[in-house]
């Protein structure tokens, strides 16, 4: 027991290649690492690759955004009204918040309808008024 315990203790520390050696065992069928010299011909192989791929990548991105402009585009406006929203939508919660500010809005709103109820939907003369007022605009929109 004490022998294989040796045996497997010894280290060849002398070997150039600095390999660990277990005396009385052929080593000749075990799998050994390659030359380091493969090593860098594949790391420079990649590097090669990749060197390549980034030349190239300008002439990517301009065939692509030639090829797929009106959508890139759409979305691009789709996801700035999105973040207008959200924008818009947080400043609103922020003048929500304000103690004062919020009920004034509301009394103006309130205000205002009422005018416009009691200026252009009381009597018939200002509701033809207003008819005339928004075929003008339509037609002025429109081209008519």
């Amino acid at each position: 027991m004490e022998t294989q315990q040796q045996q497997l203790e010894s280290i060849n520390v002398s070997s150039s290649q600095a390999t660990l050696a277990l005396e009385g065992i052929d080593t000749t069928n075990l799998p050994k690492l390659p030359p380091a010299t493969e090593t860098e011909s594949e790391l420079q192989r990649i590097n090669r690759q990749v060197s390549e791929f980034l030349e190239q990548l300008p002439t990517y991105l301009g065939s692509f955004f030639k090829d797929y402009k009106q959508a890139l585009i759409t979305v691009g406006l789709i996801f700035a009204a999105i973040v207008t929203l959200k924008i818009i939508l947080a400043v609103l919660d922020a003048i929500h918040d304000i103690p004062l500010l919020s009920p004034t809005f509301e009394l103006i709103g309130i205000s205002y309808a009422t005018w416009f109820v009691s200026r252009y939907l009381v009597r018939a003369s200002t509701r033809q008024e207003l008819s005339n007022e928004i075929h003008l605009l339509k037609n002025e929109f429109l081209g008519r």
